[in-house]
């Protein structure tokens, strides 16, 4: 090892600087009863650091957080005005393929929102599925292809 690579050992610079959170929209279920809730909840997630929008909808006790934030630490942030709350645990009722399975339809979801579970979506028609059910016990057509 040479003097210079000796000397550069010493100089060189890290960077201390953790890398940005990436932009995201953290979407969070709050019981709010009065302007105050409302007006708590959303000075609370306002003084956040990264945050750039907060939009509360009250009728279907709904915040929409977007920014530069981590979700755990909005929800945390929320929770601590006094609050009951989790992350929105719906989807628009046009997205989902069986919306009345058992589980998905929700009486206190907004209108047009069901729970998001994984009954409601069609099985999977993958090739690969199909060729692994032609050999099987359960196929009763299976010794009719040998």
């Amino acid at each position: 090892m040479g003097a210079l690579d000796y000397i550069s050992n010493f100089c060189t610079v890290t960077s201390t600087r953790s890398k940005r959170k990436p932009m995201q929209t953290v979407e969070i279920k709050v019981k709010m009863d009065c302007d105050g809730c409302e007006r708590r909840v959303k000075n609370a997630v306002n003084s956040m650091k990264g945050v750039k929008t907060v939009e509360v909808n009250r009728k279907q006790s709904r915040v929409v957080v977007s920014g530069y934030v981590d979700p755990n630490k909005v929800l945390r942030r929320v929770k601590s005005t006094g609050k009951r709350a989790e992350f929105w645990p719906y989807i628009p009722q046009h997205l989902v393929h069986y919306p009345y399975v058992s589980g998905a339809y929700d009486k206190r979801a907004p209108a047009g929102f069901v729970r998001n579970v994984v009954q409601a979506y069609p099985a999977s028609n993958a090739p690969e599925d199909n060729i692994v059910s032609l050999f099987s016990d359960d196929n009763v057509n299976a010794c009719s292809i040998m």
